[in-house]
């Protein structure tokens, strides 16, 4: 069942049994994460805490997951270190409402998920990546190590280095599931049946023994760094936002266009290239 939606939203909740669907509803804009969006999504994780089925699932509508910050906000208004610290700290609390939720929750990712949007699916209990799925950095180096730290707990420092270092770096689904970033992998038009079916199977372990599970292993990951690994995330990236190598970046964005910047920095990822291919 999906609640009636307002034309401006570009978050829906959808009710399907055990599962309570999060849905990124932005696709003319590839559900890119706007103020708003990440707004209504916090609103929405606060409201199935106590609303709908046992689980949460996160997906979206459109050709992809989620394209990552919308760039036409990248930055918000701060002309200070400090104000864009604030801002990044709030956009990490988010995720971590995912992480800290009494409610197990699936992301279900099809398409392009890039950037901030990958940085969100670490926070979910599970991911599913549909066999489309195309996992990556922000196209553009204006960053300063946002994301790829999150990476470390799941893949190890090695290969959130490789995937940080090269611009536009990707993993398509199957390399996801090998590196650890995703727990499983299938076919794209199977991605909501079965992600609604593993709900089903999580729903029959009553809540109240949910909820002490997620706790015991989330303080399990959370022994080894996993948290400890958010904390410095928006400062290092708010140092590098007002950095003259970013700024540099941003004005020829605004000059030429963000499509000739984009294409600036395209070519194989890092893994294609070791398997001697095109293409992740």
């Amino acid at each position: 069942m999906t609640e009636n939606p307002a034309a401006e939203d570009a978050i829906l909740i959808e009710h399907a049994g055990p599962i309570s669907w999060i849905v990124f509803n932005r696709p003319a804009q590839s559900n890119a994460l706007s103020g708003a969006m990440l707004e209504q999504f916090s609103a929405a994780l606060a409201r199935l805490a106590v609303e709908g089925g046992p689980v949460i699932g996160i997906r979206a509508n459109g050709r992809g997951f989620c394209a990552g910050m919308d760039l036409g906000q990248y930055g918000g208004s701060a002309t200070a270190p400090e104000d864009d610290v604030a801002r990044l700290s709030g956009n990490v609390a988010r995720w971590l409402a995912i992480w800290d939720h009494p409610k197990p929750v699936i992301a279900a990712v099809h398409g392009f998920c890039m950037g901030v949007g990958a940085q969100l699916c670490v926070f979910a209990d599970m991911t599913l990546v549909a066999d489309d799925a195309r996992i990556g950095e922000p196209g553009i180096p204006i960053g300063g190590g946002f994301i790829a730290p999150t990476w470390v707990p799941l893949v190890g420092h090695k290969r959130a280095k490789e995937f940080s270092f090269v611009p536009g770096n990707a993993i398509d689904g199957p390399t996801a599931v090998e590196w650890g970033w995703a727990n499983h992998c299938v076919p794209a038009d199977r991605l909501i049946e079965v992600a609604e079916e593993l709900a089903a199977r999580i729903a029959l372990t009553p809540p109240a023994v949910l909820r002490a599970k997620k706790r015991s292993v989330n303080r399990a990951a959370e022994a080894a760094g996993f948290r400890t690994a958010t904390n410095g995330l928006a400062e290092v990236d708010a140092l590098l936002h007002l950095s003259p190598a970013v700024l540099a970046i941003r004005e020829r964005m605004a000059r030429e266009g963000l499509k000739a910047v984009l294409d600036t920095y395209k070519g194989p990822s890092s893994v294609a290239i070791a398997r001697g291919a095109g293409t992740a």
